[in-house]
């Protein structure tokens, strides 16, 4: 069985590209950097949600923010190691603030095998990078996504 998420990758030209992507919090992620990022999105059932809904409750239990009132286009599907399947909705961010955020949290058992239990940030920070710098920066399988968003850019019309 297919498992799905769904994320929203915003960009801004500023002048140059820039996406904001967020680093994966919790013990394993804390002293990692490079492939240690990822779009904000998470798990959802397509029988029960659509994929841009998923994205829009993602982002907000993720970052603890409302995304941005953008208008969204659907990037494209991208697959990772695992055989999940990520929806990625891309939208002009150039108007959204990267601050204020109150991280969604999860728990684990933490330290391992000691029967405790611990509570984590979903994400221990966001922000706005390259897209040279994010593609590093990214799990392996949302790099994609970056070449995908880049190809879209360069078709906009001069302005």
């Amino acid at each position: 069985m297919v498992v799905w998420s769904a994320g929203l990758l915003l960009y801004r030209l500023t002048p140059e590209p820039q996406v904001f992507i967020a680093h994966m919090g919790g013990p394993f992620w804390a002293k990692k950097d490079a492939g240690a990022w990822s779009i904000p999105k998470g798990e959802f059932d397509p029988e029960s949600e659509g994929a841009l809904d998923a994205a829009r409750r993602e982002f907000r239990e993720e970052l603890g923010v409302e995304p941005p009132q953008v208008e969204w286009a659907e990037l494209g599907t991208f697959a990772s190691s695992s055989g999940k399947k990520v929806v990625v909705f891309v939208g002009d961010g150039a108007g959204f603030t990267a601050s204020d955020f109150t991280f969604g949290t999860f728990e684990m058992a933490w330290p391992p095998r000691s029967g405790k239990t611990a509570s984590f940030p979903e994400v221990d920070r966001a922000e706005w990078m390259a897209p040279d710098a994010a593609r590093e920066a990214l799990v392996k399988g949302q790099r994609p996504a970056i070449d995908a968003l880049e190809a879209a850019l360069s078709e906009l019309p001069a302005s």
